[in-house]
């Protein structure tokens, strides 16, 4: 009886970590102190900071925030053990104030490099990782984000999407999957089709290893694109051969975390073409990758 009970006991107390970590991040929380509202993606609670302040072209082409200008941040684990990663867009002289607030709340900088080339104003980007309670480390990032001009306010409510131009759909029908259009973006987010994992934890598509390829209007009907490809060491260069065959330039290629299983790299990527041939060519690059 008594050997029962133990088993019971330790049963009980094996199964508590699961059943708090089902329950994850609370959303209010982070809401609170960063003054937005984010999306739950499974275990993923994430936040957008749009730099709607920065006016960025490339080449002459004004950049949306949504395709290249959105810094983000994506929380999990539990309200008292949580973990926060994320990419934040910054002119080069916020760059190091910002990288020093951060790690000055005990943050670990895992990436600072290019997305984009030819762009004016140079845009940098900063990889960042946290671990800790949740309002401590949303606390932390709200410090940082504020050392920078990225607009901290809540944003206005949105307006009602209007109906997609037709664009969207020529990319669509190219790329052969459905995208979700908002403030004049078409983006895909694509899981990878095997498990990645940081100390032996898997980590969601959400938190930052899915492909995330983003589309906009440009001139005379053509559509602009980048984003990143989401690699393993074997996938990157016939990834490279198929975007190089479509006229796609490859405009970085980089690590953007330190300890995840396996290896990835991330490739970004810039091309200004028709909706068919851009997304055909995206379509093709894809092919190399697993995904789901």
């Amino acid at each position: 009886m008594i050997a029962r009970l133990r088993f019971f006991i330790l049963l009980c107390v094996w199964s508590l970590p699961i059943v708090v970590y089902a329950q994850g991040v609370t959303p209010a929380t982070i809401d609170q102190v960063l003054g937005r509202s984010g999306q739950k993606t499974g275990d993923v609670y994430r936040l957008g900071f749009p730099r709607t302040d920065l006016h960025v072209s490339v080449n002459g082409l004004a950049i949306k925030p949504g395709l290249a200008l959105g810094s983000w941040a994506a929380f999990t684990g539990t309200d008292d053990n949580a973990m926060v990663m994320g990419d934040l867009v910054l002119l080069e002289e916020e760059l190091n104030p910002v990288m020093a607030q951060l790690r000055s709340s005990g943050f670990e900088i895992t990436a600072v490099h290019n997305h984009l080339m030819e762009e004016t104003p140079k845009i940098l980007y900063l990889h960042y990782m946290g671990h800790g309670p949740v309002a401590q480390l949303a606390a932390s990032l709200r410090a940082a984000l504020a050392v920078s001009k990225t607009p901290l306010e809540k944003p206005a409510a949105s307006a009602e999407e209007p109906a997609p131009p037709a664009w969207v759909k020529s990319v669509e029908d190219a790329v052969g999957r459905k995208g979700t259009f908002k403030g004049g973006v078409l983006s895909y987010g694509v899981p990878r089709g095997d498990t990645i994992t940081m100390a032996g934890m898997p980590i969601a598509p959400a938190a930052g290893v899915g492909e995330a390829i983003n589309f906009q209007a440009a001139d005379s009907g053509n559509v602009a694109t980048t984003g990143d490809f989401v690699l393993t060491a074997d996938e990157v260069n016939p990834v490279i051969s198929e975007l190089q065959a479509h006229h796609i330039l490859v405009t970085a290629l980089h690590s953007h975390m330190l300890t995840e299983q396996p290896r990835l790299f991330f490739m970004h990527f810039w091309c200004v073409g028709s909706p068919e041939s851009v997304g055909g060519g995206i379509a093709a690059a894809l092919k190399h990758v697993s995904t789901k």
